[in-house]
């Protein structure tokens, strides 16, 4: 057996023992050699996975929790089958996610990607009319999460794609959230007006 063949050998028993792989015959000496291939794939730019998978680079700075939990909205936003928009909404308290909402129609009811948009059939604007629409904002859906599921809301942050309308904003407003951050604006003066009112704090991330 050539040296490199045996080295891996003793890898595998020294780093597999947990799945059934038999230690027998394995001396700490293998940790030296381990370590030795792993030095030499380092020079040549890693293993396949450790391409694939750097990892935090030195010196990279970690996320804040607003992008930590807004980068959550994003990937929330990609279940809306809304012809229009993606929007994605979570819950925040205490650095803990309560629940996630994203735009759609509700349990049961067929996809606007199924039947078309309604609001693109009737030439509805964005920001007007938000009541002639099949589906429920991601917002909303957040909040009725909770109510569904019997978790208090008050006191936190809503971490949402967009600017709430007036109709979200509402509900916000009686739901005890303290906070919205938000990525993008939207046409809803009257919302921004009633949300500051109210005293929640907008931030626009």
């Amino acid at each position: 057996m050539r040296a490199s063949e045996e080295t891996v050998i003793l890898r595998i028993h020294a780093v597999q023992p947990s799945i059934g792989i038999t230690t027998t015959g394995w001396n700490p000496a293998a940790m030296e050699i381990k370590s030795e291939i792993y030095d030499e794939r380092n020079k040549k730019g890693g293993t396949e996975t450790e391409q694939s998978n750097p990892g935090r680079r030195p010196g990279e700075p970690r996320p804040s929790w607003d992008q930590y939990f807004m980068d959550i909205v994003e990937l929330v936003g990609k279940r809306s089958t809304c012809l229009r928009r993606k929007v994605g909404a979570i819950l925040v308290k205490d650095k803990r996610i309560l629940t996630t909402g994203y735009n759609g129609p509700p349990m049961g009811i067929a996809h606007c990607s199924e039947t078309g948009c309604l609001r693109d059939e009737w030439n509805i604007p964005s920001g007007e009319r938000h009541e002639l629409c099949r589906g429920l904002h991601a917002e909303q859906n957040a909040i009725i999460q909770a109510a569904y599921h019997g978790i208090t809301i008050n006191g936190a942050t809503l971490y949402c794609s967009n600017l709430p309308c007036i109709i979200c904003s509402k509900m916000i407003i009686n739901a005890g959230i303290k906070e919205i951050i938000y990525r993008h604006g939207y046409a809803d003066k009257l919302a921004e007006d009633m949300l500051k009112e109210a005293g929640i704090e907008v931030r626009r991330l």
